[in-house]
């Protein structure tokens, strides 16, 4: 594959579910010549969701990469989930693009995917442009959805570079603003928008402008695409990718105003260095995507940032220290390749069999290369506890889901500290849900979930003292040991002192103590859970210089902490977590009234991108389906982050029920 770095073009394709990602991707593949049948999602032929679980679903659930000729120019493109679960295949791509091609439903309007691959592109600096999709359906609103563009993001930043003739039913063909030379008045406004953007981002080009000079086509190309480069100008398509209107006006914006490979210059390393762009040099690139294909193997889809690659060379995993063996080089079109003897800048190509190297990773032809930036990917939201359906199959299912997580950093798996148990985490119950059934038809292997324990904690509000004497006399040596300790609450942790004075309690055991006491505290006495936050201090006890020993101290330790948490009037503590909700404004009422009857207490709202953010704290107990519930309040127009924020008192009323809960379970259980 012979190309000229001017020539190629990087992006990605992203979107709310349903805006016409998939279709119009392998409507761009037909018209270029790249397949030689339009493939549908509806009747199983698409190139782009091929594998048997999209087909089923008739939806993108994984990112495709693709390519195709257009016009002496090669596309490189990522056609992405727009379903929020999925979120780590469109960050993947958006953040290793050129552009990112925004796709909305031009009856449904703006809608939290759409709205959820700008915020990506813009925090990473990535170019946008817009197709507004679907122009053919009944009541689709050109002018709504510009209005609601303009509106968010700028008058002036986003632009139309095609406008439709008709809509709905008489929707038949699209007017371009700058090329056709008869357009509806109303849209001339756009032109000398379009052309402002043009001088504005070249100063030459600004002052011929202001002189009145006519710019030629050439120029007026290359001002919109530095327009489009440093974000200034965002360009608006409009179109119908079911019916194949306005779609070959977008394949040729995306010749004349996306950028190309090297329009960067420079992109920043780990260490906020420059790495300069260019066909020569070290060949960088980095690992977008992870894959186990049935027939190929592994497969490692790389994005080649700068320099050129080699098939049949070494290679070097800058991110963990490794060599590789550079084979032959696929480019890909869904699940279908053809070999490339180089990849240059800007290109997206597979690797199979690389042995180390797996998703984020930076890979290099010299092994002293700076390493890219992470990929930014956001916490999981959602846990079930795995148990595994027959015994002795916990290593498969460790093995298994590890290697569906590698795949996917939005998957954890993890055994928790406190309840000991199994949690697989993930994006909601779909995105969990895939992966266990994964593990089903890959590993062979079934399990059993649940909704996870809570790791309540317990701690004490004022100061106690507790003692306990153990003896216990049987043939030969007995077992005595008396301790008495004292119990404060300590904000800042646990501590241990030895106020032990006269020698009543040998040095020799006060280890021993200290290992009861904390043996203890992994048990409270309300509801069995880990006491945190307390300063013990032995103060006194007693002794015997045949029949004391280190186990017997610590049974008497264990006794006496148990007897002095009795007394400092122990409390139970709840995980908080806190919450970013972001939604369109129309569910913000059905939102504060949830969160209300979930003990959530609201902090702040704020407006990002014409959307509404509530900042709220709430009980970890009370959002272990947050994820499907948010889904049906607003219908899939809603994205959550969750992270950890600190352990509060339980509510008495909440906090009876809990220990009511233990004691019978603890009751059952010694039946």
């Amino acid at each position: 594959m012979k190309i000229s770095e001017s020539e190629i073009r990087n992006f990605s394709v992203v979107g709310h579910t349903g805006s016409g990602k998939t279709s119009l991707c392998d409507l761009m593949l037909f018209k270029s010549g790249a397949v030689s049948r339009r493939g549908k999602s509806t009747d199983k032929t698409s190139i782009s969701d091929y594998t048997p679980e999209e087909q089923a679903k008739m939806s993108s659930i994984y990112s495709s990469v693709l390519n195709c000729s257009w016009h002496d120019h090669k596309f490189f493109f990522v056609d992405t989930p727009g379903y929020g679960e999925f979120i780590a295949e469109p960050i993947a791509a958006i953040e290793n693009s050129d552009l990112a091609l925004i796709t909305i439903d031009a009856a449904d309007g703006l809608l939290i995917g759409s709205t959820r691959g700008w915020k990506i592109a813009k925090q990473h600096n990535i170019p946008r442009a817009f197709f507004i999709n679907c122009m053919d359906k009944e009541i689709a609103d050109f002018d709504k959805v510009l209005k609601q563009l303009q509106e968010t993001y700028g008058s002036t930043v986003c632009i139309p570079m095609t406008i439709p003739n008709g809509q709905g039913p008489t929707f038949d063909k699209v007017f371009h603003i700058i090329k056709d030379d008869e357009i509806p008045a109303e849209a001339e406004s756009y032109r000398e928008q379009i052309m402002d953007a043009v001088a504005e981002s070249d100063e030459e080009l600004m002052m011929r402008y202001l002189d009145g000079e006519k710019l030629s086509e050439e120029e007026i190309s290359i001002g919109l695409r530095n327009a489009v480069q440093e974000g200034t100008l965002v360009p608006v398509f409009a179109g119908s990718s079911d019916k194949d209107i306005g779609v070959e006006e977008l394949m040729n914006g995306i010749v004349n105003l996306f950028p190309d490979p090297l329009s960067k210059k420079s992109i920043k390393d780990n260490k906020g260095n420059d790495i300069p762009i260019s066909k020569d040099g070290i060949a960088i690139a980095k690992i977008i995507k992870s894959i186990t294909d049935p027939f190929l193997g592994q497969l490692a889809f790389l994005h080649v940032v700068t320099g050129t690659f080699k098939s049949d060379t070494e290679i070097y995993n800058i991110s963990k220290s490794s060599k590789e063996r550079f084979g032959t080089i696929l480019v890909m079109n869904g699940k279908n390749q053809v070999k490339a003897s180089e990849a240059q800048p800007g290109m997206i190509c597979a690797m199979v069999k690389l042995k180390t190297t797996g998703l984020d990773d930076t890979i290099s032809s010299v092994n002293k290369a700076p390493e890219l930036v992470s990929m930014d990917f956001p916490n999981t939201v959602m846990s079930y506890a795995i148990t595994a359906a027959k015994s002795g199959e916990e290593d498969k299912i460790g093995q298994g889901l590890n290697k569906i997580a590698a795949s996917d950093p939005t998957y954890r798996l993890e055994r928790h500290p406190e309840t000991h148990e199994m949690l697989f985490s993930g994006m909601g119950d779909q995105h969990i849900g895939l992966a266990i059934k994964k593990l089903k038809e890959d590993s062979k292997v079934e399990v059993n979930i649940n909704t996870p324990k809570i790791p309540y904690r317990e701690t004490i509000t004022s100061k106690g003292e507790g003692h306990y004497r153990h003896k216990k006399q049987t043939g030969g040596h007995g077992q005595f040991a008396e301790v008495f300790l004292r119990i404060t609450p300590n904000s800042e942790g646990f501590e241990f002192e030895n106020k032990i004075v006269g020698g009543n309690i040998p040095k020799n055991y006060i280890p021993a103590v200290e290992k009861g006491v904390i043996e203890a505290m992994q048990d409270g006495p309300l509801a069995g859970c880990n006491v945190e936050n307390i300063t013990v201090t032995v103060y006194d006890g007693k002794f015997h210089d045949v029949d004391s020993s280190e186990m017997a101290f610590k049974i008497a330790a264990r006794g006496a902490f148990r007897d002095a948490m009795q007394k400092s009037k122990p409390i139970l503590m709840e995980p908080i977590q806190s919450l970013s909700i972001t939604i369109p404004d129309q569910y913000m009422g059905d939102i504060s009234g949830d969160l209300n009857q979930k003990r959530g207490r609201i902090l702040g709202m704020s407006v990002d991108d014409g959307l509404q953010v509530v900042n709220a704290d709430i009980p970890l107990s009370e959002v272990s389906r947050y994820a499907t519930e948010l889904r049906s309040i607003t219908q899939g127009n809603g994205t959550f982050e969750m992270e950890f924020s600190r352990y509060e008192m339980v509510p008495s009323n909440v906090a009876k029920e809990i220990i009511d809960r233990h004691k019978k379970e603890e009751e059952e259980a010694n039946k």
